[in-house]
């Protein structure tokens, strides 16, 4: 009916919603992106797509097009995978978004060990804190951190979140351990980068409180710089602060009230029906690093973060 490549390139324009990263992406002018979009839409006697000077967007039958091709498409590239025994044989890029600090922690240090295993695989890492729409930014995978809601990705849990307060020894010897979460009033809290309230299970239930402190900023690692200095009490999640713990930099303080348990790590993609083996390959890697207890949550062990 039409040839593979116009379809490689119309997912990918609609991945990226834009001919010129497209362009990029596939290695093409867009000239020939223009054109090839153009012959896919003349074989198909229909219009996939809307064009204005600002923004590319599926038309209704566009979008149902789509969809099929997308699956289409991963069952082609499941189809050679099982050819190849999805060995080191696999090829190509994965694309990855992810939180800033965390990727930086916890994935780009083991990404020589799975680049190792697949040499003809090439990833390319970008870390953000802002939310990112997987199919419109053009992205294979995302990690996340929170409470998934998109029922339209798919996800799978790495590992559990636990949040946890915490402050340094030294602004705990200068201004006393609180015993209550009441007593949290009277001590300098450090809010969360995004504003977020600290969202708390205790022996009471569910609370949310909205600290207020001097210290202001959209950093999450200023954020942690400032209750290892002593600013004051954080919340702050394990796998950013287990090494301190460990030496005692920090300590945990009101154990009895922590950070929702609904809270995880997860690999989000694409819903669609196959899912490429150079994904699953990556997430699987993810999996048995961290471990069915996360190395940062163990506490006799060193983070294999620095290794």
């Amino acid at each position: 009916m039409t040839n593979l490549g116009d379809l490689e390139v119309f997912a990918k324009v609609v991945a990226t919603g834009s001919m010129s990263e497209a362009s990029r992406l596939l290695g093409l002018s867009p000239a020939v992106v223009s054109k090839r979009i153009k012959r896919l839409e003349d074989r198909l006697e229909a219009r996939l797509l809307q064009r204005t000077t600002r923004q590319i967007s599926l038309t209704e039958i566009g979008r149902g097009f789509h969809d099929r091709v997308v699956s289409a498409l991963a069952g082609l590239e499941e189809a050679g995978a099982f050819v190849s025994g999805e060995s080191g044989d696999m090829q190509g890029v994965i694309r990855i978004s992810a939180p800033t600090s965390f990727g930086r922690m916890h994935i780009a240090p083991h990404l020589l060990g799975f680049m190792a295993d697949h040499p003809k695989l090439s990833i390319e890492l970008i870390l953000t804190d802002q939310f990112t729409d997987l199919v419109a930014d053009g992205f294979d995978l995302a990690i996340r951190i929170g409470e998934l809601t998109d029922s339209s990705l798919v996800a799978r849990r790495l590992a559990p979140v636990r949040r946890i307060l915490c402050a340094s020894p030294g602004y705990l010897q200068a201004h006393g351990v609180p015993g209550s979460i009441d007593d949290l009033r009277q001590h300098a809290c450090i809010p969360a980068h995004n504003s977020d309230p600290w969202r708390l299970v205790g022996p009471e239930g569910p609370l949310t409180l909205r600290p207020e402190g001097r210290l202001a900023t959209n950093s999450s690692e200023v954020v942690r710089e400032a209750v290892l200095q002593g600013f004051g009490i954080a919340l702050r999640s394990i796998w950013d602060i287990g090494e301190e713990l460990r030496s005692g930099q920090l300590v945990q303080v009101l154990q009895a009230y922590e950070g929702s348990s609904n809270l995880a790590l997860s690999a989000v993609y694409p819903s669609r029906r196959f899912l490429p083996a150079k994904i699953r390959a990556f997430i699987d890697y993810l999996a048995s690093v961290y471990g069915a207890t996360p190395y940062w949550e163990q506490p006799d062990e060193p983070s294999r973060s620095r290794r």
